[in-house]
């Protein structure tokens, strides 16, 4: 007890004494002098003032607060007079913030994953999906399925009429996508077309070692700038970022900054899909482009325009899981519907973007019952008049529309911990309900699935030559 009292109620040294005598006067002066300053009665010259600080002594005195007072001359700046402290004391934050940062990037970009729920996921990153074998394989479906659909792993016509030199895959994760886009200009012609992946993750084996000229660069997609210099891309492609972005500001500004390596009469193309699905009603309209007609009739799907029909989801298991997904990612600010907001940003740009296209298209999960009802009208698919006659999906139709379903439930399972965090499921009860979903959705002869089907898009737009 005798030492507790004394650490706590023991007499001061004199110099303990002495400094806090002068920093408490120092104190006192700075409050006189920012009052001061408030009134406007200052002087004129900024050599009058001088700012104490207090420096260490030794490194023992830290322990004990001791530490001598040193006056200097506070800091000017030519245009403004006096440096005003709280400037300095910013820039010094700002600074050691800044240095704090970067620490933090480089230890992220060396360990960028950690395991959660049984399942590797990015660390410190708010990106809601795994990085394993099977979210790279189910992305890789999707990216197969979009080929197929748009025809091609390119749907912008000025990226076909100009063979790109150098293309930026952003977000590339496996890198499938840029293999796929290298088989179609190597079809074309062109076999030189340099390829760069950048992503945070490294997930792209050596393409290299599969004829592509290729290059990896690890980077924190939400800092920016982008390790590239203005204009040093011929493409750029966006593939599934929705739930890398939040709405709004965040989007635009890493939009603007995929722009700014873009060069001039060079091509943006973007691919996405809708995270919450809807139920296309019978007997769409047919689109008016020969090439979506004969893509639809030959894949069994839909085109969307404005005037394809819609409503919610029918089925009771896509139903939950709609509000589960929308409610998981309102509470990140994430899109759930990314589709019906991406042509409105690319159409903000006039000044900076031409040729903006888009090609919409809806895959049934499922063989829908209005499909072998005769159509209405003239202007439904020609699939639809093709499938009223033969009554039947082709080998490859039906797997088509299975990938897709299989994406989706594979895509509800990776967002599984957010689903049961949202629904307020324990392990046993999501079980359960998954068991049950799984049954009632893969078994085509109970015939739940009413319209439920998978949007996905593509849209493109040129850089104009007088944009910066």
């Amino acid at each position: 007890m005798d030492g507790l009292f004394y650490a706590y109620a023991g007499p001061r040294s004199t110099e303990r004494e002495k400094f806090l005598r002068d920093r408490a006067a120092n104190l006192a002066e700075q409050q006189q002098r920012q009052q001061a300053v408030k009134e406007g009665k200052l002087a004129e010259d900024p050599a009058e003032y001088i700012e104490w600080t207090v420096v260490d002594k030794s490194p023992t005195s830290r322990s004990v607060g001791e530490g001598r007072v040193q006056p200097h001359r506070r800091q000017t700046s030519d245009s403004h007079g006096v440096m005003d402290p709280t400037r300095l004391r910013t820039s010094s934050s700002s600074g050691s913030s800044s240095a704090n940062s970067e620490q933090a990037n480089r230890a992220l970009l060396s360990n960028p994953y950690e395991l959660r729920h049984g399942r590797r996921y990015l660390r410190e990153v708010p990106y809601p999906l795994p990085c394993d074998l099977p979210e790279i394989q189910r992305q890789n479906l999707r990216t197969l399925l979009g080929c197929t659909l748009f025809g091609k792993p390119v749907c912008a016509p000025n990226a076909a009429k100009n063979i790109p030199n150098r293309v930026l895959e952003i977000g590339c994760g496996s890198g499938y996508w840029s293999s796929m886009c290298h088989e179609y200009f190597c079809s074309l012609g062109y076999k030189n077309v340099a390829f760069t992946g950048l992503d945070l993750a490294p997930l792209a084996p050596d393409l290299n070692k599969q004829g592509l000229t290729w290059n990896f660069v690890q980077h924190d997609l939400r800092r920016t700038p982008l390790p590239f210099d203005d204009g040093e891309f011929d493409m750029v492609m966006l593939k599934d970022l929705s739930l890398v972005f939040e709405l709004g500001v965040p989007f635009e500004k890493f939009l603007d900054e995929s722009m700014r390596v873009l060069g001039k009469n060079g091509t943006l193309e973007l691919w996405e899909s809708d995270h919450v699905l809807r139920s296309l009603l019978p007997h769409p309209p047919a689109s008016k482009l020969a090439v979506d007609r004969e893509i639809a009739t030959r894949t069994a799907t839909f085109p969307i325009g404005p005037g394809t029909p819609f409503a919610p989801a029918q089925n009771k298991y896509i139903q939950r899981a709609n509000a589960w997904i929308q409610e998981a990612l309102d509470r990140r600010k994430l899109p759930p519907l990314p589709c019906s907001r991406i042509a409105q940003v690319l159409y903000q740009e006039p000044d900076l973007l031409g040729d903006v296209g888009i090609r919409r298209i809806a895959i049934p999960l499922g063989e829908q019952r209005w499909e072998r009802e005769p159509p209405k009208n003239d202007s439904s698919t020609a699939h639809q008049k093709e499938k009223a006659r033969s009554g039947d999906l082709t080998p490859e139709q039906a797997a088509i529309r299975q990938t897709a379903l299989m994406t989706v439930l594979q895509k509800i399972e990776s967002l599984e911990p957010l689903l049961k965090e949202v629904s307020g499921k324990n392990s046993e009860e999501w079980s359960h309900w998954w068991a049950s979903m799984m049954s009632d959705l893969l078994d085509s002869s109970r015939g739940s699935l009413t319209g439920e089907c998978l949007e996905a898009g593509a849209w493109w737009a040129t850089k104009l030559a007088g944009g910066d």
